[in-house]
C-alpha cells in the first residue's frame, strides 16, 4: 500500500511539542508521512503494527494517531477499538489514512471513533492541515478543561449565592407548575361546558379497559348521546341559545349520573358517558331510559322553551378491546343505528353493526369506482297504455354490475349513493342514457311512436344551481324531443315547498318536459302541494295494489288516488301489477297506465327491442 505523494505543503514553526504517532505496516508509507510531518515541526513517531504501538503509547501518549486500515493480524478498525476501550488513550484523536474509498468504510471508520478519514493518495497540505485541525481541537478542549478547574473553584465560592438562587427558583418552577396543571386541566375540559372533553373521556375509558383487563368482576359501559335535530335549535333561536341549551343539557345529564360515572362533550351536540361498576346490561338500559325521559322534559334558555330527544348508543365495557377508541367508535355506531330506528331511543351494540358498517365501506368505495369505470348499467320497463293495451313508454331503472357480486339492485346501493352525494352522478348519467335510449328507439323503423321515458331524479338535485343547465345539456346532446321525457319525483321535492323548487318545476313545464309524482300515497299527500305544483302524472305505490287484491271487499285507497288525479286533470299510473286480477280491478277504475312484471320484468334495452317488435302482433 504504498503512497503516492502528489504535493508538499509548508507546516507550522510552533508545532515541535507536538507528538504524532503513525501506524502503518508500509515502511514506504511511514516514512513518506514522517518526513512530511517532521518537515513542518512535529515530533513523529513509526509503528509497524499492535504491538509497536501499544508500547509506543505507554511510553509517552501522542497527541494524534494516524491509522491505517488494511494492516495484518490486527487492522485499523480494530487496534481504533482498543484505544478507545483504554482510558488512557480513549481521548486521542485518531486520524484514519487508507486507500478504501468506499462510503460505507467511512461511516464504520467513524462509528468506531475517528475523527477524520484521509483517503489515498492524498495531498501533502491536505494532511498538514487536518492533522493541524484536529491537533488545535485537542488543545482547545484541553484548554477547557482548565477553564473548568477554575470554573469549578469559582462556583465553590459562590455556593451560598447559588443555593439562595435555586430557592428563588424552585418557588417559580413551583408557580409554573401550578399554572402548566391549570392548563392542562384547560385543555382536557370542554370549553363551553366544562365538562370532560374527548381527550380526557378516552384516557378514562383507557383506564377503565385496563382496570377490565384486570379484574374479573369489574364492569363498565359507554353511552353515546347525539341530540337529534339539534341543527333546527341553531338556525331556529341562534348559536347563543343554542349554546346555553347544551350547557342545560350537560347539567341534567348529570343528575341522572352517579359520583363514579364520567359525562363528557365529545363535540358539537354529542356526548360521552362512561359508567363504572355496573352489574349488568339491564342496569345501563335502565340509565339510558332514564337519560331519555329527562330530557323529555322542557328547556327553559333564555325566553324560550326547548324541547330535545336524544339517540343513545351503548356498548357494553367487552375488555377483548384493544382501544378505547374503538370503543367509542362502536358505542357511536350503535348510536346511529337508534337514529335509524326512529330516533329518541338507545340501541345495544352488537358486533354484526360492526360489520355492516364495515361493508356499507366497502360499498360506497366499490360504488365510487363503479361510477369511475362505468359499471353501471340502465334496465327499462315497459308502461302500458289500458286504453290501448301497448307499450306508452319505459321507465329507465339503474343496475349495477358489479365484477365480483354481479347484479346489484338499487335499493341496495341508492342509499349509501345519496348519504355520499354520488347520487347526483349517477342520476345525470342515468337520465343521459335513457335519453340517448329513447332517441335510437324513436329513430328504429318500427317501433311504435309515440314512445316515452321515464326517469326517476333524487329530490336533492332539483335544488342543484346548475340542474337546469344540465337537462338543457341533456337534450341538446341527445337531440330528443323534451316533450317525450317524464321525470319521476317523490313527495319530498314538493314537501320543500319553497319558490327554487317551483320555479324549477314551472321551468321544466316551459320545456314540455312532463312530471310525475313516484309512490303517490305513501309520504305527506297533502292535496295543497299537489294543486301548487305542474305535474301531469300520480304513480299509485304497488303496496297499495297488494292491499286492494287481498281485500276484494274494500278496495282500499286506490280509487281515491285514481279519483284525485283525474279531478286535477292528471293521469294516474300503477305500479307494481302483478296479476291479472289487479290488472282487472284497475282497469275497472278507470286507471291510464300499467307497469309490472305482469307485462315484463325491467331489461336490457336489445330485449326490449326485442319485446317492442313483439307487442305490434299483441
Amino acid at each position: 500500500m504504498a503512497l503516492t505523494p502528489n504535493n508538499t505543503g509548508n507546516g507550522l514553526s510552533d508545532s515541535s511539542y507536538q507528538d504524532i504517532l503513525i501506524i502503518d505496516d508500509t515502511a514506504d508509507n511511514l516514512r513518506i508521512l514522517s518526513s512530511i510531518l517532521a518537515r513542518v515541526g512535529y515530533q513523529v513517531r513509526k509503528a509497524l503494527n499492535w504491538q509497536m504501538a501499544f508500547t509506543a503509547c505507554q511510553t509517552q501518549l501522542p497527541d494524534l494517531i494516524l491509522l491505517d486500515i488494511m494492516m495484518p493480524e490486527v487492522d485499523g478498525y480494530e487496534i481504533c477499538q482498543r484505544f478507545k476501550a483504554n482510558v488512557a488513550t480513549a481521548d486521542i484523536p485518531i486520524i484514519f489514512i487508507s486507500a478504501l474509498d468506499d462510503i460505507f468504510d467511512k461511516v464504520k471508520a467513524f462509528k468506531i471513533g475517528g475523527v477524520d478519514y484521509i483517503t489515498k493518495p492524498f495531498e501533502f497540505a491536505e494532511v498538514i492541515v487536518r492533522v493541524q485541525n484536529q491537533l488545535d481541537l485537542r488543545s482547545a478542549k484541553l484548554e477547557i478543561l482548565k477553564l473548568n478547574d477554575r470554573l469549578e473553584e469559582r462556583v465553590k465560592q459562590r455556593t451560598i449565592e447559588l443555593e439562595n438562587t435555586l430557592q428563588k427558583l424552585q418557588r417559580e418552577i413551583n408557580t409554573s407548575q401550578e399554572l402548566q396543571t391549570k392548563l392542562l386541566e384547560s385543555a382536557l375540559r370542554d370549553n363551553l361546558t366544562s365538562l370532560p372533553n374527548r381527550v380526557l373521556f378516552l384516557n378514562r375509558l383507557e383506564q377503565a379497559l385496563n382496570r377490565a383487563k384486570l379484574e374479573s368482576d369489574y364492569h363498565f359501559a359507554v353511552l353515546f348521546i347525539d341530540c337529534d335535530r339539534f341543527k333546527n335549535i341553531n338556525d331556529s333561536l341562534g348559536h347563543l341559545v343554542g349554546d346555553k341549551l347544551l350547557i342545560a343539557i350537560g347539567e341534567r345529564l348529570q343528575t341522572s349520573l352517579s359520583p363514579f360515572d364520567t359525562l363528557a362533550r365529545l363535540g358539537g351536540d354529542e356526548f360521552g358517558i362512561l359508567l363504572e361498576n355496573v352489574s349488568d346490561i339491564e342496569m345501563v338500559t335502565s340509565i339510558a331510559e332514564r337519560i331519555i325521559n329527562s330530557l323529555n322534559q322542557h328547556f327553559n334558555v333564555s325566553r324560550y322553551q326547548a324541547f330535545v330527544n336524544v339517540s343513545i348508543g351503548i356498548n357494553w365495557g367487552n375488555n377483548n378491546y384493544e382501544k378505547p377508541e374503538y370503543l367509542l367508535r362502536d358505542a357511536d355506531t350503535a348510536m346511529y343505528r337508534a337514529k335509524a330506528l326512529g330516533r329518541g331511543r338507545f340501541h345495544v351494540f352488537d358486533p354484526q353493526m360492526h360489520q355492516e358498517a364495515i361493508q356499507i365501506l366497502e360499498l360506497e368505495n366499490d360504488l365510487r369506482r363503479a361510477v369511475n369505470k362505468q359499471e353501471l348499467i340502465v334496465y327499462y320497463q315497459p308502461i302500458i297504455s289500458l286504453d290501448t293495451g301497448k307499450i306508452a313508454g319505459f321507465e329507465a331503472l339503474v343496475r349495477w354490475q358489479h365484477p365480483l357480486k354481479g347484479l346489484i339492485l338499487p335499493t341496495e346501493f341508492i342509499p349509501v349513493a345519496e348519504e355520499t352525494g354520488l347520487i347526483h352522478a349517477i342520476d345525470t348519467w342515468v337520465l343521459k342514457t335513457a335519453c340517448n335510449q329513447l332517441r335510437i328507439w324513436q329513430n328504429h323503423p318500427v317501433v311504435p311512436k309515440p314512445l316515452h321515458i321515464s326517469v326517476n331524479l333524487n329530490a336533492k338535485l332539483f335544488l342543484q344551481p346548475n340542474f337546469l343547465a344540465q337537462i338543457d345539456q341533456i337534450i341538446y346532446e341527445t337531440k330528443i324531443n323534451p316533450a317525450f321525457l317524464e321525470l319521476e319525483i317523490t313527495e319530498s321535492v314538493i314537501m320543500e315547498n319553497n319558490v327554487d323548487v317551483k320555479t324549477t318545476l314551472q321551468e321544466l313545464k316551459q320545456r314540455k318536459i312532463k312530471l310525475t309524482m313516484d309512490d303517490f300515497g305513501t309520504g305527506y299527500s297533502s292535496l295543497s302541494y299537489l294543486h301548487n305544483f305542474p305535474l301531469n302524472t300520480l304513480k299509485i305505490d304497488k303496496s297499495f295494489l297488494s292491499l286492494m287484491q287481498k281485500n276484494h271487499e274494500n278496495m282500499g285507497l286506490v280509487p281515491a288516488m285514481i279519483g284525485i288525479a283525474h279531478s286535477m286533470g292528471m293521469k294516474a299510473i300503477a305500479e307494481g301489477v302483478e296479476t291479472s286480477e289487479q290488472l282487472s280491478q284497475i282497469r275497472e277504475l278507470n286507471c291510464n297506465f300499467a307497469q309490472g312484471n305482469l307485462f315484463s320484468v325491467p331489461m336490457e334495452p336489445e330485449l326490449m327491442l326485442d319485446l317492442m317488435l313483439a307487442a305490434l302482433q299483441w
